[in-house]
């Protein structure tokens, strides 16, 4: 998962936010979340949610299955 540790990375210095801050936010330490930006290690389903939650992007963006960052949601169809 190489492209996953690249745009884990890309995004969070884009943002200006420190390994230390996203290690604290994800109650991790912070060699813990290095890891994931040195493709040594994979998040579970959990964490990468959480990822996204705190980068706000899209699993899709960082899993390598879009270069569309930005989380699109559905409009509820359902009629009532």
């Amino acid at each position: 998962m190489v492209l996953f540790a690249q745009r884990l990375k890309e995004i969070r210095v884009s943002q200006k936010i420190t390994q230390k801050a996203v290690a604290e936010f994800l109650n991790i330490k912070e060699t813990s979340y290095q890891h994931y930006e040195y493709g040594k290690r994979e998040p579970n389903y959990e964490t990468l949610f959480k990822l996204c939650h705190y980068f706000n992007v899209s699993a899709d963006y960082l899993l390598g299955l879009s270069d569309d960052p930005i989380i699109h949601r559905k409009e509820d169809t359902h009629e009532q």
